[in-house]
C-alpha cells in the first residue's frame, strides 16, 4: 500500500491490517470522508489507476453505479460497529470497462486521528461451464464405471464401462434391476445397500466384493463401488448414482500378502521336517483348498537329512520316491488320501515326470475330469477318489529351496465349487516357497545335529572354501597313515561381513581318542567363531572347555574305565577382513603363521605365544597385523616343522624358503611344501592350510551414516534399494528394502547412535547396521494381538542367515541373502 507502507513499522497500523489478509487482493484504505488514503500495486493491477492518480481523490468516482447515501451511511454505520460488510459492487476501470467485485470493508479503524476504512475487492470470474459433447465423452469414456437409477433400483442410465464390467448390453438393463441381470454380484447386498442411501440421504464409499459376470464368467473379481443419491432442486431424492471400478488385482495382491505373512507365524515354528509339513498342509485348509497333501523325497526325511540337487533328480521317466510328510482335509479324517503320514508315493499328476520338480512350476488344472485316460492309466486309485469326492479343480507346486528339490505339495479343491485360478497358482507358490525354505531348514539343522554326534562327521572338512575373500588349500598327513585318524586339525569359517575365521589346532596323540576329541574341539570352535567372538576371547572358550574335558577323562578313569587323562591341546585362530584387509589372530601354544608377501619376502608375525589350552588361569592376546592384496599366510601344525631334528626354528627357516618359491597354483605349492619338509615317516600328525588374501574393492562396499530420525529410514532404505538394482541384484530389492527398513528401524529406536547402514557385494549380499549399543537383539514370536515384535523375525525369514557381532565401538547386526 503505497501511502499506508509508509507506516508499516508503527504498531498502532498493523492491528487492523492482520485482521485482513489482503496479500492477494485489490486493497485500498479510506478516510471517513470517502477520500482514498492509501492504494496497493493488487487495486492497481485490477482497475489500471496508478496511486499518484487516485490517493487524495475521492473513492465514488471509481463506482460504476448512481450514488446511494442511504446504502453508503448504512455500511459506515455497520463498520462503526465493529462488524464489517460485504457485497458485490460494479466498479469502473481507467480505460472505462466496468468490472463486477466482491467488496469487503472492514470495522473502522484509526490513522493517526483519522477514521478509517479497509477495502479489500477481488474480480467476479464468470464459471467456466462445459460443452454438452465434452460433459458427454467425460460420463461414456471414463474407467470409472457409472450408473443412475430410479428410487425402484432401476437403470435408467448407465455408461460404457459398466456395460463392459457386466457383460449386460445396455438396452437389457435399462428398466432392469441388478438382482434381475447379474445375481453373482451379490445383488442383494449391494440393492440393500441402495435403499439406506435412498432412506438416509448419506453416500457409501469404497464397498469392496467380490462377483462373477458374464464379461468374464471363468473368473471372479473383486470391485469397489460407492453410492450416493441424486436430488433435485428442493433436496428431494430423486435416484440413485453408483460408480464402480474393478480392483482385482488389488485384491489379489493384498490378499496375497496378508496370506503370506500369516503363513510366516504359522509355518517353520519348529526344527521337525515332518511337522513342518504338517503345518503347511493345516495352514492351506480350508482357507485355500479343502486338500492338501506333502510329500517329501525320501532323502529329505532320512537320518542324513539330504535334499537331492536339481542336476541329480535323475530321468524325466523315472518317478521319485517320496513318502507323505503331512495332509488335512476339510473332511474328517482324510478320507480323499489314498496314502496315510508316511507311506510311500510316487504322485505326480499326468502327464509329468521328474521335470515337474526340476523345473519348478506350479501345475494348475483349472478342471479335473476323472474320466481323463492318462488319469486312469496311471493313477486309478487316485481318479478314483476325484470321482467319489467331487475334487475338481487342483495345483501343484514342487518344494525347493536352495537349489535343492524336497517335494510336492498338491492342492485340490471339492466343497468349494470355485475353480483354482492363476492367481491362486501364485499364492500357492509363495506358501510352498516359504514353507520349503523351513523344511529345508529343519533337514539342514537334522543333518548338522547327525553329524555332530557322529564320529565321521567330526573328522576333517572335505571341502573348504574362503568365499570371495580368501584362495584356500589344505594338506592333512595323519601320522598313522593307515589308522587315517588323528589329533590335528584345521578349518576354514566363513564370518558375517565378507569374514573368514581361520583355525588350526593340534590336540596331544593321535589315533581314535585324539581324533574324537579333535572333534568336539572342532565343533566348539566352529560353535564359538559363529557367535562373532574375537581371537582371544575364542581361545579363552575354548581352553575352559579343555579344562571341562580332561575332568570328564580324570573321572572316567577313576571310575574303572581305561580312559586316558587328555592332557591338551595347542591352536591358532584368526579372522580376516577383505574390506580392510586386516587380520586379527591369537594362539593358545601353537606355532606362529607364515606370511609370504606379494614381492615374495617372507616373515613370522610376532605375536604372543599364549599357554596351551587345558592350563586355565592364563590369559590370551590378540594381535593385528595388515595383509597387502595377494599375501600368502599359512597355518600348520609343529609336525610340518619338527622334522626328523625337532628343531623348529630350522623347520620354519625350511617351510620360508619352500613357501618363499610362490606358486599361482596354490593347491600344488600346498602338496609339494609337505613333500619337501616331511620327507619320511613322521611320528606326527601334519597339517598346513594356505590362504592367498583378496581384497574385497570400493566397488563392493557401500556405506551411509544414519540420522537418528524415524523419518530417514525411508531416504536410507531407497538408497540401499537403489544401490541393490544398481549392482544388477534386482530380484533382491524388495527383501534388501525390508530388511534394511527393519534394521535400521530397530536401531533408531533402541540403540545409540552414532547409526552406519552398510551392503556387501560378495558370494552373499550382506546387510549392516551399526550402533554403539551392546544390547543384544532377541528374535521373538510375536502373538497375534501384539502390535510389533516381528521385526528380527521377518529378518530371520527373508534372509539366508543373519546374527550380531560386537565391536570395540558397539554392535553389528547383519543378514545375508544368497545372490541369484
Amino acid at each position: 500500500m503505497e501511502s499506508a507502507r509508509n507506516g508499516s513499522d508503527a504498531p498502532s497500523s498493523a492491528g487492523p491490517l492482520d485482521l485482513f489478509d489482503a496479500s492477494t487482493d485489490a486493497a485500498a484504505v479510506v478516510d471517513a470522508e470517502g477520500v482514498v488514503v492509501g492504494w496497493t500495486r493488487g487495486a492497481e493491477a485490477l482497475l489500471g489507476y496508478p496511486a499518484s492518480e487516485v490517493v487524495g481523490r475521492s473513492a465514488a468516482r471509481l463506482l460504476a453505479m448512481p450514488g446511494d447515501p442511504a446504502r453508503v451511511a448504512g455500511v459506515v454505520e455497520r463498520c462503526r460497529s465493529g462488524m464489517g460488510w460485504s457485497g458485490l459492487v460494479p466498479v469502473r476501470c481507467r480505460d472505462g470497462a466496468g468490472v463486477d467485485v466482491d467488496l469487503r470493508v472492514s470495522a473502522s479503524f484509526r490513522i493517526g486521528t483519522d477514521e478509517c476504512f479497509l477495502l479489500s475487492a477481488w474480480e467476479r470470474r464468470r464459471r467456466w461451464t462445459v460443452g454438452e459433447s465434452v460433459f458427454d465423452g467425460f460420463l461414456t469414456r471414463s474407467p470409472v464405471g457409472m450408473a443412475v437409477l430410479d428410487p425402484q433400483l432401476r437403470y435408467m442410465w448407465l455408461n460404457e464401462t459398466l456395460e463392459r464390467f457386466g457383460g449386460v448390453p445396455r438396452e437389457q438393463r435399462l428398466g432392469h434391476r441388478l438382482s434381475e441381470l447379474l445375481p453373482g454380484l451379490q445383488a442383494e447386498t449391494i440393492e440393500a445397500l441402495m435403499r439406506e442411501v435412498l432412506a438416509t440421504g448419506e453416500p457409501v464409499t469404497d464397498y469392496e466384493y467380490l462377483g462373477w459376470s458374464w464379461a468374464d464368467p471363468r473368473r471372479q473379481h473383486a470391485y469397489s463401488t460407492s453410492f450416493f443419491p441424486l436430488l433435485d432442486a428442493d433436496n428431494s431424492v430423486t435416484g440413485i448414482c453408483y460408480m464402480v471400478q474393478d480392483v482385482t488385482e488389488r485384491w489379489y495382491a493384498r490378499r496375497l500378502l496378508s496370506m503370506v505373512n500369516e503363513a510366516g507365524t504359522s509355518i517353520g515354528r519348529t526344527l521337525d521336517v515332518m511337522r513342518t509339513a504338517q503345518e503347511l498342509a493345516d495352514f492351506a485348509v480350508p482357507r485355500f483348498a479343502d486338500f492338501v497333501i506333502v510329500d517329501l523325497l525320501e532323502s529329505v526325511l532320512s537320518t542324513e537329512g539330504h535334499g537331492t540337487w536339481l542336476t541329480d533328480a535323475g530321468p524325466a521317466h523315472v518317478k521319485p520316491v517320496m513318502r507323505r510328510a503331512g495332509m488335512s482335509s476339510a473332511r474328517e479324517g482324510c478320507p480323499e488320501a489314498v496314502a496315510r503320514i508316511g507311506d510311500r508315493v510316487d504322485f505326480l499328476p499326468p502327464p509329468h515326470g521328474v521335470d515337474l520338480l526340476i523345473n519348478g512350476e506350479p501345475i494348475l488344472i483349472p478342471v479335473l475330469d476323472p474320466a481323463d485316460e492318462l488319469w486312469v492309466a496311471e493313477q486309478p486309485a487316485r481318479t478314483e477318489s476325484i470321482r467319489k469326492f467331487g475334487l475338481h479343480s487342483l495345483i501343484s507346486v514342487p518344494m525347493r529351496a536352495r537349489n535343492t528339490i524336497l517335494g510336492l505339495t498338491t492342492f485340490a479343491r471339492s466343497l468349494n465349487p470355485v475353480s483354482f485360478q492363476p492367481d491362486d497358482a501364485l499364492l500357492a507358490r509363495e506358501l510352498v516357497a516359504r514353507a520349503a525354505l523351513c523344511v529345508d531348514n529343519a533337514r539342514r539343522y537334522t543333518r548338522e545335529h547327525t553329524a555332530a554326534v557322529t564320529l565321521q562327521r567330526s573328522l576333517l572338512p572335505q571341502a573348504l572354501s574362503g568365499g570371495t575373500a580368501l584362495e584356500v588349500a589344505s594338506w592333512y598327513l595323519p601320522a598313522d597313515a593307515s589308522g587315517g585318524v588323528g589329533g590335528d586339525w584345521f578349518d576354514v569359517i566363513p564370518l558375517s561381513g565378507a569374514r573368514v575365521g581361520l583355525v588350526v589346532g593340534d590336540v596331544v596323540g593321535h589315533g581314535i581318542d585324539a581324533a574324537a576329541t579333535m572333534g568336539r574341539l572342532r565343533t566348539a570352535v566352529q560353535t564359538l567363531a559363529d557367535m562373532e567372538m574375537p581371537p582371544d576371547e575364542l581361545l579363552a572358550h575354548l581352553d575352559d572347555l579343555v579344562l571341562r574335558l580332561s575332568e570328564e577323562e580324570a573321572g572316567g578313569e577313576a571310575a574303572g574305565r581305561g580312559a586316558t587323562t587328555f592332557l591338551g591341546a595347542t591352536c591358532l585362530y584368526a579372522v580376516y577382513d577383505p574390506v580392510t584387509r586386516r587380520c586379527a589372530m591369537a594362539r593358545a601354544g601353537h606355532p606362529p603363521p607364515v606370511v609370504v608377501e606379494p614381492d615374495g619376502r617372507v616373515h613370522f608375525p610376532e605375536l604372543p605365544a599364549g599357554p596351551p589350552l587345558g592350563l586355565g588361569g592364563l590369559g590370551f592376546e590378540a594381535t593385528e597385523i595388515e595383509l597387502a592384496e595377494n599375501s600368502l599366510l599359512g597355518l600348520y601344525t609343529d609336525g610340518l616343522i619338527e622334522g626328523g631334528d625337532r628343531d623348529m626354528e630350522s623347520g620354519m627357516s625350511r617351510l620360508a624358503e619352500v613357501l618363499s618359491r610362490s606358486d599361482s597354483d596354490l593347491g600344488a605349492l600346498c602338496m609339494s611344501a609337505v613333500e619337501q619338509l616331511v620327507a619320511g615317516p613322521q611320528p606326527d600328525d601334519v597339517a598346513l592350510l594356505l590362504t592367498r588374501t583378496h581384497a574385497l574393492g570400493a566397488d563392493h562396499v557401500v556405506s551411509w551414516e544414519v540420522p537418528v530420525d524415524p523419518a530417514a529410514v525411508a531416504e536410507i532404505r531407497a538408497a540401499a534399494t537403489r544401490q541393490v538394482e544398481a549392482w544388477g541384484f534386482g530380484e533382491l530389492a524388495m527383501t534388501t528394502e525390508l530388511i534394511v527398513s527393519e534394521l535400521v528401524t530397530n536401531a533408531i529406536r533402541y540403540a545409540t547412535p552414532p547409526i552406519r547402514l552398510r551392503l556387501l557385494r560378495d558370494s552373499r549380499l550382506t546387510c549392516e547396521v551399526a550402533d554403539a549399543s551392546s544390547t543384544a537383539p532377541r528374535l521373538r514370536h510375536a502373538r497375534s494381538t501384539d502390535e510389533g515384535g516381528r521385526g528380527l523375525f521377518l529378518v530371520a525369514q527373508l534372509s539366508h542367515r543373519w546374527g550380531a557381532r560386537y565391536t570395540a565401538g558397539g554392535k553389528v547386526i547383519w543378514a545375508e541373502q544368497e545372490i541369484p
